[in-house]
């Protein structure tokens, strides 16, 4: 039993992760290589190894000529004398197994073997970085700031290092050297330098998988997140259903006294969460999109998608939101083209008082004729009343 290689493949094998079977591969190769160096040809040569022993033989098979003269070629030719020592029955013209000592190498045959064997442990030490981490491509990981190389920051992932890019960083974040925080893993590809890993800290994302993580009805499908809207660093608006009527999605999101929701804003430092019901109703969707603003009515074109908002006028500033976040915001979330107005607005813009059809079930938004009168100036009356017949 060769005791000291084995010892040495459980080593690698354990500390490196790689696996004894590259490593048997890696050897084999290796002294395949070696022989081409010493006797200027390989084709006939083969490594044997027993996998529990560790035990290696090189053998070369060679052709069986009749005169020890007539050997032209001693590395793929055999004299029959020297065959029958090896297999009595040998016969010229025929092949017989030949083991190589593999002591008698020469130096640079020894150090190219060498070679082979490293850059096999190399290369196999970089595909098990890159299969663990590609395993984690679109999903969230911890890592530890380490230093800034120009404007982007280098992230240790433990066994390989990722880079979080300029355009990657929330504005408003402090990120300051071996500080942890959790990262969405954005791509993960393969290089002759090793892994290449990109990180993000403002992807939509990370949100639904801090929930996800946090969240137990989440992560075993009672409650889904249906759509993510977010402005990092500042807000985001999360849409939320139950697959069980049991289950409130939103409170299930939120968790007792708020415990789940605060230590996700923890982790996203202080970014306020606005989680919604989803419902397949775009009006009520966009309703519930715009909280915490009080909406009057909603009219929606779901082929269009664009939706018309009244709101009371005491709440135009509200929907709105500072600088428009929550419009935007609640746009982005529901993928319609939100135009928001207050009571008074719609009155002037529609010709009518929207509060005198908020009961008429027969009222539809799309019924309404829009023209151009003579100064420009786009003009919306009500369509002419039908009559039964």
């Amino acid at each position: 039993m060769n005791t000291e290689l084995m010892e040495a493949l459980d080593l690698l094998e354990r500390e490196k992760e790689i696996s004894k079977e590259a490593l048997f591969e890696a050897i084999s190769n290796s002294l395949v290589t070696a022989c081409k160096n010493h006797f200027k040809s390989a084709d006939n040569v083969r490594v044997d190894i027993d996998r529990d022993t560790c035990e290696f033989h090189v053998i070369a098979t060679k052709e069986v000529i009749e005169l020890a003269d007539d050997v032209m070629d001693p590395a793929i030719e055999i004299s029959l004398d020297e065959a029958r020592h090896i297999d009595p029955k040998a016969e010229v013209g025929g092949f017989v197994d030949v083991e190589i000592n593999s002591k008698e190498f020469g130096r640079i045959a020894t150090t190219n073997a060498k070679s082979v064997i490293t850059q096999k442990i190399r290369e196999e030490e970089r595909n098990v970085v890159y299969n663990q981490f590609h395993a984690k491509e679109k999903d969230i990981i911890t890592g530890v700031i380490t230093r800034k190389v120009g404007r982007n920051l280098i992230i240790n992932l433990g066994k390989a290092d990722a880079t979080l890019e300029e355009n990657e960083m929330v504005p408003n974040e402090k990120y300051s050297s071996n500080e942890r925080m959790k990262f969405f893993v954005l791509e993960v590809k393969s290089t002759p330098k090793g892994s290449k890993i990109k990180v993000s800290r403002t992807h939509p994302d990370l949100v639904r998988r801090l929930f996800e993580e946090e969240v137990t009805e989440i992560k075993d499908g009672t409650v889904e997140i249906m759509s993510i809207a977010r402005e990092p660093g500042s807000r985001t608006k999360m849409a939320v259903i139950s697959n069980n009527e049991n289950v409130d999605p939103v409170g299930a999101c939120v968790g007792v006294n708020g415990a789940r929701v605060n230590a996700i804003v923890k982790e996203l430092r202080g970014e306020k969460i606005d989680i919604i019901c989803y419902d397949d109703n775009p009006g009520n969707l966009i309703k519930n999109a715009l909280s915490p603003a009080q909406i009057v009515n909603v009219f929606a074109d779901p082929d269009e998608k664009t939706a018309n908002v009244v709101v009371p006028d005491s709440q135009l500033s509200l929907a709105i939101g500072k600088a428009g976040q929550n419009a935007r915001l609640a746009a982005k979330l529901t993928n319609y083209k939100i135009d928001i107005k207050s009571e008074t607005q719609a009155k002037d813009a529609y010709g009518f008082r929207i509060e005198d059809y908020m009961d008429d079930e027969e009222y539809d938004y799309e019924d309404e004729v829009e023209y151009t009168d003579e100064e420009g100036a786009d003009v919306v009356e009500e369509a002419p009343e039908t009559t039964e017949e």
